[in-house]
Parts: C-alpha cells; sequence; structure tokens
C-alpha cells in the first residue's frame, strides 16, 4: 500500500512544497519530490498498480463549526481538540489551511484526470472494506513531533514523516496517536469537499465527519 505525505507550502522557486512515497515501514523504502504533479504521479502509478492509494496532507483539512444556536458563534475559530499550541485558526494554521485548500484541490482534479474511476473517502474502515481506491487523511506534523531534518531539508523531513506515521497507523491502528477532532463541534470536512469538487465520487456523509488526523509521535 502506497502512503504519499504532503508539506504543504509555495511552489515558487525555491520550492517549499514536499511529497514523499512510503510504500512499506522499511526506512530505505521511500520516493520524493518538491511539486504537485509527482505526488499525483506516485498516487495515480498505485491507483494503477495495486488499485488503491492514501494520500496525507500536512494542513488542517476539518475545522469545527458550532451549533447553528444564536450564542454559538462565541466559539467561532477554536482549536480543534487535540491540537494544543497549535490550533487550525492560528496565523500558521490558517496559512497552511488556505495553500492546502488550493494545492489539494489541484492535486485531487489532477489525480481525477488520470484515474477517472477512483473513488475516494476519509474513513479508514471504509478504505480497508475497499469502499474507496482512495484514502484521503490529515496529517499534524509539529511540535515534539517535528523530525530532525534531512539532507533535502526539513519539508521533505516533514512529508517523509506525514507517509511513515500515516502508514504506521494504518498498519498497527491508531493505538498510542494523540486524537486530533473538532468535537464537541460539527465537522466540516475539507478533504471530502474539495474530493467531491474534483469529481471524484466520496459518499455524501462524510462532508459532516471527522477527518481521519495523524499526529506524528514526539521524535525521541
Amino acid at each position: 500500500m502506497r502512503v504519499v505525505g504532503v508539506d504543504i507550502g509555495s511552489v515558487k522557486a525555491p520550492s517549499k512544497f514536499a511529497w514523499a512515497a512510503v510504500d512499506s515501514l522499511e526506512p530505505a523504502t521511500v520516493v520524493c519530490g518538491d511539486d504537485p504533479e509527482g505526488a499525483v504521479q506516485a498516487l495515480s502509478q498505485s491507483l494503477a498498480h495495486e488499485g488503491r492509494a492514501v494520500l496525507a496532507v500536512e494542513a488542517p483539512m476539518a475545522i469545527p463549526v458550532p451549533a447553528p444556536h444564536g450564542d454559538a458563534w462565541r466559539v467561532l475559530g477554536r482549536a480543534r481538540s487535540g491540537e494544543g499550541n497549535r490550533p487550525w485558526s492560528a496565523a500558521a494554521g490558517a496559512g497552511a489551511l488556505a495553500t492546502g485548500v488550493a494545492q489539494t484541490a489541484w492535486m485531487l482534479s489532477r489525480l481525477h484526470t488520470l484515474a477517472p474511476e477512483s473513488s475516494a473517502t476519509t474513513r479508514p474502515e471504509r478504505f480497508a472494506a475497499g469502499q474507496a481506491r482512495l484514502l484521503l487523511a490529515e496529517a499534524f506534523v509539529s511540535g515534539t513531533g517535528k523530525p530532525v531534518p534531512v539532507a533535502a531539508g526539513q519539508h521533505a523531513a516533514d512529508s517523509e514523516a506525514a507517509a511513515r506515521a500515516t502508514l504506521t497507523y494504518l498498519t498497527d491502528g491508531p493505538g498510542g496517536f494523540p486524537y486530533v477532532t473538532c468535537a464537541p463541534q460539527r465537522a466540516l470536512n475539507l478533504l471530502a469537499v474539495l474530493a467531491s469538487w474534483a469529481g471524484m465520487p466520496v459518499p455524501g456523509d462524510e462532508l459532516h465527519l471527522d477527518v481521519t488526523v495523524i499526529r506524528t509521535k514526539p521524535v525521541v
């Protein structure tokens, strides 16, 4: 199973965008690059050869929306549970969210062009059951989970950490991973919105379901 981790960032030279693809838990098994087309090609190849793939985007991909009550607006913009001091609505998070929406929209629309038969889901259990060929997830690489930079730079290290954490999560289960959720607020699932916008079939209920957020574990 191929997992492509994407570190969202400016694509202007020198690129701050990075992606890494891992096919196993072996440290040496990694392919990487610094442009969105390369990430899409890595996903497309996996869909063609294995019939499935996983994309983990390092940017806030679900936001909490309070209930439609008269005074609920007071909690608009509050952090998701588990984000700690790295909330989606802070300057860095909001910037990554905006850039991530644009770049993920392009990647999914491009992937739909290359693999028009592929359906998507943001629910690992549905992906495992074969209900969709593409799993979309959010990677949370920050704070104590930030990896040591590699020769290719911090962005490359972050994208590889995102891919490896996601593969471990899907292979070994969620035990030990920090939990990030929009609850008790309602979730606006941006990955489901973007997949639908790109033309990919995605279950309608997922627009209102939390994205699976895979937060990297502390570096030891």
